[in-house]
């Protein structure tokens, strides 16, 4: 048995200003294109969705249900993250470093004693890491 929850801790630098990053994290037609599709607002305690494939062998309908618990534009926004039997918390900061942004992504909360956390643990730290990251540049790239 683990006393403190699993994090996922990710840092990755994005040659774009603060502001541009911003935009791609809190518009939700521009979140859409590198997450998923959703009905985000940036307004703390805002209720909204992800919506994504399910898997229901793990009991996941493919509905994220968060909330907005914080935020500091343009330098932190953190969620709650739900869904398939998980309750977890997402936080990204931004940090000005030279001509872009050092980012840092904070997904916590994963009881790695319980199969479907540890399954959501494995799945999401590589996805963080890779397509999600890759699909942000993507975005950033080419908004103006």
């Amino acid at each position: 048995m683990r006393d403190e929850p699993a994090s996922i801790e990710v840092d990755e630098f994005l040659p774009h200003p603060p502001a541009k990053v911003w935009r791609a994290l809190t518009d939700p037609d521009l979140l859409a294109r590198w997450l998923m599709p959703n009905d985000f607002k940036p307004v703390v305690g805002h209720r909204f969705a992800f919506t994504t494939r399910p898997i229901p062998n793990i009991g996941f309908d493919g509905i994220i249900a968060c909330r907005v618990l914080e935020l500091d534009e343009p330098r932190l926004l953190r969620i709650a993250w739900g869904g398939g039997g998980l309750d977890t918390t997402v936080t990204w900061r931004l940090v000005p470093e030279g001509r872009g942004t050092r980012m840092f992504i904070r997904h916590t909360g994963f009881d790695l004693d319980d199969p479907v956390h540890a399954f959501a643990f494995r799945g999401m730290g590589s996805g963080w890491r890779s397509h999600v990251l890759r699909a942000l540049h993507r975005t950033l790239t080419n908004l103006p």
